[in-house]
């Protein structure tokens, strides 16, 4: 994040990285929007090594998600906070860590929240997740008035026309409904192997070259 930058949230641009059409964020039949896929042990992407990406927009010509479990070392809520002149009036803030959400326009922030938080730019994704990318949030977050759940993240993971579905069906990706509880859990550590389980699956026994239909 440059110093200074006061356009690190963008609702517009946020629009744009999800393919945004009203009415129709899902992608219709065969979406994969509000999943996880979940990193396979042979990820060949170092930068995606045991990720799991809440899926934001599927449909043919895109896919748009944000890695939920790779919090920066370096850089903290309060950090954002300060960077954009908003003051926190709850201690809160400090427990809120800002993920890696994908190698794409890494300047760019999201929050992922539950949908009791709805506002002007407010994205809703589903009956339990919605998306913002405005200062809005963070002011509301900083002083008490945000959503239930929240998560931030920097940059997003981002496929072209039929990318993700190729990558799936070369064994990169697992994919499961997502469920808020794994989403908003703070418990970054184990994520990977609790979506896993979702699926009935032990991590220990993934094969790198196992099939997935």
């Amino acid at each position: 994040m440059k110093d200074g930058d006061k356009d690190i949230m963008d609702p517009q641009f946020a629009k744009a990285a999800i393919g945004y059409t009203p009415g129709q964020l899902t992608g219709g039949p065969g979406s994969l929007a509000g999943q996880f896929l979940i990193a396979m042990p042979g990820m060949a992407d170092p930068r995606f090594a045991r990720a799991v990406i809440y899926l934001c927009a599927h449909t043919p010509e895109n896919a748009m998600g944000l890695v939920i479990n790779k919090p920066l070392q370096d850089l903290k809520f309060v950090d954002v906070l300060e960077n954009l002149n908003i003051i926190p009036t709850t201690s809160n803030c400090r427990a809120i860590h800002v993920h890696r959400g994908g190698p794409v326009e890494t300047q760019r922030g999201f929050v992922l929240h539950s949908r009791d938080y709805n506002r002007d730019g407010t994205l809703v994704l589903n009956d339990q997740v919605a998306l913002s990318a405005t200062t809005e949030i963070l002011k509301s977050i900083a002083c008490g008035a945000g959503p239930r759940a929240n998560l931030m993240a920097l940059g997003y993971s981002g496929w072209g026309p039929g990318q993700l579905d190729m990558e799936i069906k070369r064994n990169a990706w697992l994919n499961v409904p997502a469920d808020p509880d794994l989403l908003f859990s703070g418990d970054f550590s184990s994520k990977w192997e609790r979506a896993l389980a979702k699926l009935g699956v032990n991590a220990a026994l993934l094969s790198p070259v196992a099939g997935h239909c």
